[in-house]
């Protein structure tokens, strides 16, 4: 049986494989793979007691084919009396890995980047221009001696509305922006 879960953190992995083993108690195996953030940096594969690399390497092989990320897929494997071998067992864990995510909703979602603009009143027509052309989401703003927004937007567009900035900053309009951690 497989499994495919959305999962954006590591307490969340943990806490669908407890899920798992408690519901499946009795199964011999429980191999999984999983893999994190945008980048996708951060990842796992664990065979849970079969042959080395011969379950969790090739469902991970199954993540990243689909190219994939923020996801967990969990195998469970009763023994039946039959021993398949490494190779068997490899192809075991693709095919049921590959299973599972061909009939899974995947979800798209936005990798967004966060800005803190500082600027005096005479750039708002500017700036404004910018949150429009960019299509900046405003978290916050304020105005006091200056006006302030916290600012958010996909990161494939970063890049542009960072090089646009320093134009404005060099065409002498008073202005700073610095990103959000």
């Amino acid at each position: 049986m497989a499994f495919a879960f959305p999962v954006s953190s590591e307490p969340d992995i943990k806490m669908n494989l407890a899920v798992l083993r408690k519901k499946y108690f009795d199964a011999t195996h429980h191999c999984y793979a999983w893999v994190l953030g945008a980048d996708k940096s951060k990842y796992r594969a664990h065979d849970d007691g079969e042959p080395n690399h011969s379950a969790g390497d090739p469902i991970l092989g199954q993540i990243k084919a689909h190219n994939l990320t923020n996801v967990l897929v969990v195998v469970v494997r009763y023994f039946g009396g039959t021993k398949l071998g490494v190779g068997g067992l490899v192809q075991a864990y693709k095919t049921a890995s590959a299973a599972v995510l061909a009939n899974t909703t995947i979800v798209e979602c936005e990798v967004t980047v966060s800005f803190n603009i500082r600027y005096a009143y005479p750039s708002t027509p500017e700036v404004m221009s910018l949150v429009k052309e960019f299509d900046l989401k405003i978290q916050h703003q304020h105005f006091a001696e200056d006006g302030f927004m916290q600012v958010s937007l996909s990161l494939r567009k970063h890049d542009e509305l960072t090089k646009r900035l320093q134009l404005l900053k060099a065409l002498g309009h008073s202005l700073s922006f610095e990103e959000e951690n």
